[in-house]
């Protein structure tokens, strides 16, 4: 039987230098496998994609000043995480913020087993590190965003399985 599949909202958050704040991950039975990700998460009830964006942003990074943009990506991805394989449809929301302090006070308890802090990264960082990113192309995305704007309609991102 297949996967319910989890209706997911991530936001692409800039400061006013075009940093991306990211958050770093680990499995909680395995702290040595550690990657890097956008802030987000599930719709929870009737809520908008919109609404489940800005409500992840501010109990994931204390953040609440915030331009939501459009969408600019969507994927599905299928993963492993805390015992049980998650499939994801996630939407990439594009963000401005003049904060950059960031408070993890409202990290649910799965999140503070699994999230070992924040971290701006500009884009020369970003394509210059070895540590894993998803989504996986997301240097490449940073890029084309800060060079060309935010696109069209949403660009469909290849899918992701780990």
């Amino acid at each position: 039987m297949p996967a319910e599949i989890r209706t997911v909202a991530r936001v692409v958050l800039l400061d006013p230098q075009d940093r991306i704040l990211l958050m770093h991950g680990f499995e909680p039975e395995d702290p040595g496998t550690t990657w890097w990700f956008t802030p987000g998460g599930g719709l929870e009830g009737d809520e908008s994609h919109e609404e489940a964006a800005r409500r992840e942003l501010a109990e994931e990074t204390g953040i609440t000043e915030v331009e939501l943009g459009p969408v600019l990506w969507k994927r599905r991805c299928s993963f492993p995480f805390d015992g049980r394989r998650w499939e994801q449809d996630e939407w990439y929301f594009l963000a401005r913020t003049e904060r950059t302090a960031t408070d993890l006070g409202g990290l649910t308890d799965l999140e503070r087993r699994s999230i070992a802090g924040l971290r701006w990264w500009t884009s020369a960082e970003l394509r210059a590190t070895r540590e894993t990113v998803y989504p996986t192309k997301l240097a490449e995305l940073l890029c084309r965003l800060l060079d060309e704007g935010s696109p069209s309609v949403p660009l469909i991102l290849a899918p992701e399985i780990a």
